[in-house]
């Protein structure tokens, strides 16, 4: 795990600065948080297992689609500043749209990691593409007024679910 710090560590690092020449900023968002429970498990287990990135590319993938929702906030202001987002280069409808492949992946991952694991997990997993598609359902490309909700409230007991869907996995 000591070994693999940097890799995080760089990450998170890399991320500050995407947004001075990628849209594709929101993804490294998630490469930094996804890469959190990947090495948990490698400091817990002192193992590595190539099952660790379905968990880090759910969490990427998912960090990633609520991330572009709380950017269309600052779509103006990256425009502004010369910022780079899904929204300052696509337009709230089409980054309205990545966000929501993104989360559809997030759910697929889940369920591909539920029937290897334990298929009981597939309710939990249904849960959270439950709580995402409400999440979507908040955001109009023409009222932002429920981003908030949708990034705070709901993202909240997704995390939860999120956890409680994977946790049997591990415990085989």
């Amino acid at each position: 795990a000591l070994m693999l710090s940097p890799l995080a560590l760089g990450i998170t690092l890399f991320y500050s600065i995407t947004k001075r020449f990628t849209p594709l900023c929101h993804v490294v968002l998630g490469a930094s948080l996804g890469i959190a429970p990947a090495a948990a498990f490698i400091a817990v287990t002192g193992k590595f297992e190539p099952a660790i990135f379905l968990l880090f590319f759910a969490v990427m993938f998912w960090t990633a689609g609520f991330d572009i929702l709380y950017s269309l906030q600052d779509e103006q202001f990256d425009q502004d500043q010369g910022l780079r987002s899904m929204p300052q280069t696509l337009g709230v409808s089409k980054s309205l749209l990545v966000s929501r492949i993104f989360h559809a992946i997030t759910v697929l991952i889940l369920a591909g990691w539920s029937l290897m694991y334990n298929p009981l997990a597939l309710i939990g997993v249904a849960l959270v593409a439950a709580l995402l598609i409400y999440e979507q359902s908040l955001v109009k490309p023409d009222d932002l007024s429920k981003i908030n909700v949708a990034f705070f409230t709901v993202n909240g007991f997704v995390s939860i679910l999120f956890f409680f869907a994977t946790l049997p996995g591990w415990w085989q």
